[in-house]
């Protein structure tokens, strides 16, 4: 790779001369600035931009970091970060989890290197499980900005970008309990992340705060992605007697929706199902599921200007936590 000090070898220079020619700099001759551009043209001189942002402090690049691509939600809140940088005149570096502890450590070590001003992530399944944030406050430590999106912590401080996901599985709940619902089941994929248990929360309040309705709450956790119609076939065979379904997750709503279909429950006459997550195929379900959309393209805009706004002031400022509103969408699987 060509550097500043090979062309300054060659042409019988400074360092110095050189780079203030590349710049064009008034304290070099006009000759010297033609001679030294028409070398790093001719051996296709490239500035080292992890150099240049080493010296300069700033890259104008954010690192992202999202546990799972193939995840709707996390491919939306992407597209919504990579937009709202590049009009803030940002690049971003993506480096994907996997929901593994270890790839979010790897990723934080290779970006923090001076290649990206800060992060902006959605902390890793396996790094809740085990409440060990340890490497997240270490950026911090170094002086880093970091804004945790959905998945936060804490044990963590610094800006983050949430919903209200307590309450909106409060709201969900009170609606099936104005249908006159007597037994609502909450299904979950996701009861191991905090923000699963925000919604759980929420269905269980809801319940206790209802005068009329005597079933205890019922939560039917799935374990496995591939688990998911047998899960919900089961809950059907034995709970028969289901009346309302929350799905806090943005998969087994629809597959709630199809068995009971197939079990011939009339939607939303005998049964009510409210899904988590208004995108994707969620409302083109036959017939259009109720869900609880979570804006998520507000999510990754709002994320993108908390860290920018970190980024240019200078000054301390205690972290903040923005929070999203969300809102209950109710099309033909409820009343």
């Amino acid at each position: 790779m060509v550097t500043l000090k090979h062309l300054a070898e060659q042409l019988n220079v400074s360092i110095s001369t050189v780079s203030k020619a590349l710049h064009n700099s008034e304290e070099i001759s006009p000759d010297t600035i033609e001679r030294v551009q028409a070398l790093a043209k001719h051996l296709n001189y490239k500035p080292n931009k992890v150099a240049i942002s080493l010296k300069n402090s700033k890259t104008n690049t954010i690192g992202v970091i999202i546990p799972d691509i193939l995840n709707h939600f996390f491919a939306k809140a992407l597209l919504a970060i990579e937009k709202e940088a590049s009009k803030q005149g940002y690049n971003i570096i993506t480096c994907l989890s996997n929901e593994k502890k270890g790839k979010e450590i790897n990723s934080l070590q290779l970006l923090s290197n001076g290649s990206v001003d800060g992060f902006i992530m959605s902390i890793a399944e396996e790094t809740q499980l085990e409440k060990n944030v340890d490497h997240i406050n270490a950026i911090l430590r170094q002086k880093i900005p970091i804004v945790l999106f959905d998945r936060v912590s804490d044990q963590i401080e610094c800006d983050k970008v949430i919903i209200d996901d307590f309450g909106a599985a409060y709201e969900a709940t009170k609606h099936l309990l104005s249908e006159g619902r007597k037994h609502i089941i909450l299904v979950s994929g996701i009861d191991n992340l905090n923000v699963g248990q925000y919604r759980t929360n929420g269905y269980i309040k809801a319940l206790k705060d209802a005068n009329n309705y005597t079933n205890e709450p019922i939560i039917i956790p799935i374990e496995k992605e591939d688990k998911i119609a047998e899960t919900i076939q089961n809950l059907y065979k034995n709970y028969p007697s289901v009346d309302g379904i929350i799905s806090i997750d943005n998969t087994s709503g629809v597959v709630a929706l199809q068995k009971a279909l197939k079990l011939n429950y009339k939607i939303p006459e005998d049964l009510s199902v409210i899904g988590f997550s208004d995108d994707n195929v969620l409302e083109f379900t036959d017939p259009k599921l109720s869900t609880i959309s979570q804006h998520t393209l507000d999510i990754g805009k709002a994320s993108v200007k908390l860290l920018i706004e970190r980024l240019n002031n200078k000054e301390y400022v205690k972290p903040t936590t923005k929070t999203i509103k969300t809102k209950l969408i109710l099309r033909e699987t409820t009343k």
